[in-house]
């Protein structure tokens, strides 16, 4: 699978992630420091997933309407360690292979993905954020 690490998913995420044969542009290797919008340009235009723990690619996503078409994964985990977080990475990469489309948020124990639509919602901004920061896993238009 083709990848783009946001520059905050750990080293040993990416190691796992490349060991596991995926083809992974870590951000942190190669421009570290770029604004979030970059990062999702560079994503779109490699036809890369991208995985991140940053929650302002939701806002770029469903606020401004950022493309975001390859897929974008979004990451909350509580006081994650990076071993934790290159198992719970892979586990859910392994599970499903339709993520071209979907903006996804993964908790510990659960994720859900809502279908991209390039639109902006009927939603303020303020509530993506709400919604990531209480662990609600599954967004409707």
């Amino acid at each position: 699978m083709r990848l783009c690490a946001n520059e905050n998913v750990p080293g040993t995420c990416v190691t796992a992630l490349r060991q596991q044969g995926h083809d992974v542009l870590w951000i942190r290797e190669v421009q570290p420091g770029i604004s979030d919008d970059a990062v999702l340009k560079r994503a779109q235009a490699e036809s890369r997933l991208l995985l991140t723990f940053d929650k302002d690619f939701g806002d770029l996503v469903f606020h401004r309407g950022a493309s975001a078409s390859r897929g974008v994964v979004l990451f909350r985990l509580r006081k994650p360690s990076p071993d934790s977080v290159a198992r719970r990475v892979t586990q859910i990469l392994e599970s499903r292979d339709d993520w071209e489309g979907q903006f996804s948020l993964v908790d510990e124990h659960s994720f859900g993905c809502a279908r991209y639509r390039r639109a902006a919602p009927a939603y303020p901004v303020t509530t993506f954020s709400a919604l990531a920061s209480h662990n609600i896993v599954f967004f409707c238009r």
